[in-house]
């Protein structure tokens, strides 16, 4: 039997959440992302759920059954580290060595300061990422 996720898209205003983001440097880097994301995607941010920004969003649906909707590009202020989401599989060794600072884990990248990361770097990674969620084989932008 399917299951399906019951994290949803918000009314919560994106600009609100981010600008009362209490660490300063994840509110810069989250002010940041806003900007970068919005450029390499086109669209204009939604709020997941109470704590991830996203843009676009994609259908997945895994082997076992489950299935859903998420943002074909997003991140996450959190506490330790912005989280990075990169739905779309493209972490390569050679551009994580250019981009300076940073740990991965399954489909996100924690990045602790943008200031001390290759910003150009970044934005290639991500736009790949959001290519291949929207590009007709990963799920549709919307």
């Amino acid at each position: 039997m399917a299951t399906t996720q019951t994290t949803t898209w918000t009314d919560a205003d994106p600009h609100a959440f981010v600008a009362a983001v209490g660490h300063p440097v994840r509110r810069r880097d989250a002010e940041t992302l806003l900007t970068l994301l919005g450029r390499i995607t086109g669209l204009a941010p939604r709020m997941y759920g109470a704590s991830i920004v996203g843009f676009g969003e994609y259908h997945y649906r895994y082997a076992s059954g489950r299935e859903g909707h998420a943002p074909a590009a997003g991140f996450s202020p959190r506490k330790a580290a912005t989280v990075v989401y990169l739905n779309g599989g493209v972490l390569d060794d050679a551009d994580l060595a250019r981009l300076g600072p940073h740990t991965t884990g399954v489909g996100c990248l924690y990045l602790k300061d943008l200031a001390k990361v290759d910003l150009a770097v970044l934005e290639e990674i991500l736009a790949r990422s959001f290519a291949a969620l929207t590009s007709g084989t990963g799920g549709a932008a919307s």
